[in-house]
């Protein structure tokens, strides 16, 4: 009896320790979490992009200070192509590089689409934001663009990007919803910009929206593909997006031919239409950016209504993009801090 009672005080002295300790990484675990989460949250809003440069100035890659932009000679001279990454109607894209840096060089494919590329390449110029790819130079007489290189790939890339093992910590609705929400954030940014409100065209369907953008190695997305913005003037009578007549569901009530099918589609018949058409595209391309993560299926009850609210019908009764971003911002917002006080709770 002596020694078995000597057996169990030595079992319960040895097993305290343990206890305490299994405690104690118990405690460290959620003070790491904490402070993760609380790190994440000061960090939703602002891109983590070099910093700005002065006017005609750049700075990509492992670039110290802004350099002025590359022009003909130099892009002539100094841009030299690796290999062919991209092509599309309008331009072909080369990885490439600059003096040590990775570039993306953008080529004109045929003579035909001249004012196709043009006109995105003023549209790169004047809508140079952290929310846009950064413009390194420019040559038009040749016909070719430079802008910063982004290795993951378009939009399209997301989820075999995060499948991958480098990128598996991050596929989150932590990384997934800020993702949604930077998509948003370029549509208010495009429908207020410096050259007027803009639509964005090249978005007939999922696949072709997402190409437009590209995922920075930190998993923030930028638009990249602007050559078909055209411009919403108030009191005219729209815009189109091409010639042809649109089709499915992606695209917004009003982008389809509203004269039945007896009467063939005219390009001149067909009414005009404004920046309401992305608003009622943003649900299908949250609901993409969000995947299958956990919490993910939270997020979207939060944004039911918002979902509901763009997909209206009738134009006008759509929110703007900046009203969207708002509740996408405030839904982001409340589950980060959610997830907080479950831990602090734990504490």
């Amino acid at each position: 009896m002596v020694g078995t009672a000597a057996y169990g005080l030595t079992g319960a002295r040895c097993g305290l320790p343990a206890v305490l300790l299994c405690l104690a990484a118990l405690l460290c675990a959620n003070l790491l979490l904490y402070f993760y989460l609380d790190a994440l949250y000061q960090d939703t809003n602002p891109l983590s992009t070099h910093t700005q440069c002065p006017l005609r100035h750049f700075k990509v890659g492992t670039m110290n200070a802004c350099a002025p932009l590359l022009r003909c000679p130099e892009i002539r001279t100094e841009v030299r192509r690796v290999k062919l990454i991209g092509q599309g109607a309008v331009k072909k894209v080369y990885l490439s590089e600059w003096r040590g840096q990775k570039v993306a060089l953008s080529v004109l494919s045929s003579e035909q689409y001249t004012d196709d590329f043009l006109h995105g390449l003023s549209m790169l110029r004047a809508l140079q934001s952290t929310r846009v790819v950064t413009l390194v130079g420019a040559c038009e007489e040749d016909g070719v663009f430079v802008t910063e290189y982004h290795p993951l790939g378009s939009a399209l890339m997301l989820d075999a990007i995060l499948a991958q093992d480098r990128y598996h910590w991050r596929n989150t609705w932590h990384t997934r919803l800020q993702l949604a929400i930077d998509y948003v954030a370029f549509l208010a940014y495009l429908h207020s910009s410096p050259v007027g409100i803009r639509v964005m065209c090249d978005s007939n369907d999922l696949h072709k929206t997402l190409s437009q953008f590209l995922l920075a190695s930190d998993m923030r997305l930028l638009a990249n593909d602007l050559d078909a913005l055209p411009e919403v003037e108030r009191g005219s009578q729209g815009v189109k997006c091409g010639h042809h007549e649109l089709n499915g569901d992606f695209v917004a009530p009003e982008q389809l031919w509203p004269y039945g099918e007896d009467v063939q589609f005219s390009d001149e018949a067909m009414p005009g239409y404004d920046e309401k058409t992305d608003i009622w595209k943003i649900p299908e391309v949250t609901r993409f950016l969000l995947g299958n993560v956990l919490g993910s299926d939270v997020i979207h009850f939060h944004l039911f209504q918002i979902y509901t609210e763009c997909k209206r019908k009738e134009p006008h009764m759509r929110p703007t993009a900046l009203e969207v971003l708002s509740v996408y911002r405030s839904v982001y917002d409340s589950m980060i801090e959610s997830q907080s006080q479950r831990v602090r709770d734990m504490l």
